[in-house]
């Protein structure tokens, strides 16, 4: 998948920055419920979209922090600096440029940035889909693996983003789906929660019911119900997972970030010798004479190279090598009609090959390169 962080760029210039707001935030958490102790393990719980960090730093304190773990991913640098205050670990790029664990986290806190998704120079807009391309769709696509089934999300996002598609996907991918209007209705956002479950899973009519409640309120044909001031219904329990994710980092680095590994690494200095020093070794000599043959083998193959000398005073400094060529031959069969089929037999075939510069003094070929077949 392709980085998008021109996009990204675009649309926080045109948009702004708009973390969720408190009320939201704090009534979204009372319908969150830890796992039970007894069942092991963390709670790893993940923001991609984590801003200064908060929001997935309350929840964790919410369920607990001593079982649960905080994942954030921020593209903004002064953003991600404080989010690394406040979680336990913290990405600072874009997250179509990171390596995190599928199936690792048991809360997916999505709260992605705003807008519709430009097309680049081939005319693609980076994600797979064929309704409206849209930003929230591209981050819903990219971050559904990494829930576990199971796990919960929480999904705040506008309205009118509940399109057919989006629509299509949530009733596939997610059970027990609810929808409540955002406290702040600047943005006329919706919180959604779901369970993620296979769709085989799933109940028929069930799915046709959330799919049709969730298509009027894109079409703004129902309004949602506000987040209820206190829970009532029956919380969004984050399960535990069996270990925390393998991989959690960025694939590439920015200039900045470069030269901090540079400077705190020392360039290769501090290493040298774990990756230069092995040249230097001296070599061990064979148990037993090497035999013509074998001398011959070495040299061809490049394993013995340098200046030699014969009885006879004569010195060249040989370098072996060895190449591959083709040999061709050609067969010729008779048809059963009496014709001849002719058939070309091209064989892969090795040749050793020792280059000799001449440095015996006063000699005829002296500072010539001879070639040994």
């Amino acid at each position: 998948m392709a980085l998008m962080f021109p996009r990204l760029a675009r649309n926080f210039a045109k948009n702004g920055y708009y973390p969720t707001d408190e009320a939201t935030l704090e009534r979204t958490l009372g319908a969150l419920a830890p796992a039970d102790p007894t069942s092991g393990g963390p709670m790893c719980i993940l923001d991609p979209c984590a801003g200064e960090g908060v929001a997935i730093a309350e929840a964790a304190h919410a369920l607990g922090p001593e079982r649960a773990s905080a994942y954030a991913v921020e593209f903004d640098q002064e953003r991600a600096n404080h989010a690394r205050l406040l979680v336990d670990h913290c990405i600072h790029g874009d997250l179509m440029d990171t390596m995190i664990s599928r199936q690792s986290f048991g809360l997916l806190w999505l709260n992605p940035p705003y807008g519709d998704l430009a097309r680049d120079a081939n005319g693609n807009l980076g994600y797979e889909g064929k309704g409206r391309g849209r930003l929230e769709k591209l981050f819903y696509q990219r971050t559904l693996p990494l829930l576990q089934y199971g796990g919960i999300l929480v999904f705040i996002i506008p309205f009118h983003v509940l399109d057919q598609e989006m629509v299509g996907w949530l009733t596939r991918h997610f059970a027990d789906l609810a929808v409540f209007q955002a406290v702040d209705k600047q943005f006329k956002q919706v919180v959604v929660f779901g369970r993620r479950t296979r769709q085989r899973d799933q109940a028929g009519d069930d799915v046709k019911a959330s799919r049709a409640r969730l298509l009027q309120i894109g079409l703004g044909e129902l309004e949602a119900d506000e987040l209820p001031l206190e829970w009532t219904l029956l919380p969004y329990v984050v399960p535990t997972v069996l270990a925390e994710p393998e991989h959690f980092y960025r694939l590439s680095m920015e200039p900045e970030q470069f030269a901090d590994e540079v400077r705190r690494l020392k360039g290769l200095w501090p290493a040298f010798e774990t990756h230069l020093g092995a040249t230097q070794q001296t070599l061990r000599a064979p148990a037993r004479a090497l035999s013509q043959w074998h001398l011959a083998l070495a040299l061809a193959a490049g394993a013995i190279s340098g200046v030699v000398q014969s009885p006879t005073g004569r010195a060249l400094a040989v370098k072996g090598d060895t190449f591959k060529q083709k040999s061709s031959a050609v067969e010729f069969r008779e048809r059963d009609d009496g014709s001849l089929a002719e058939t070309r037999i091209l064989t892969d075939k090795f040749v050793p090959v020792i280059r000799a510069w001449d440095l015996t003094p006063d000699s005829a070929t002296l500072g010539q390169v001879l070639t040994i077949r």
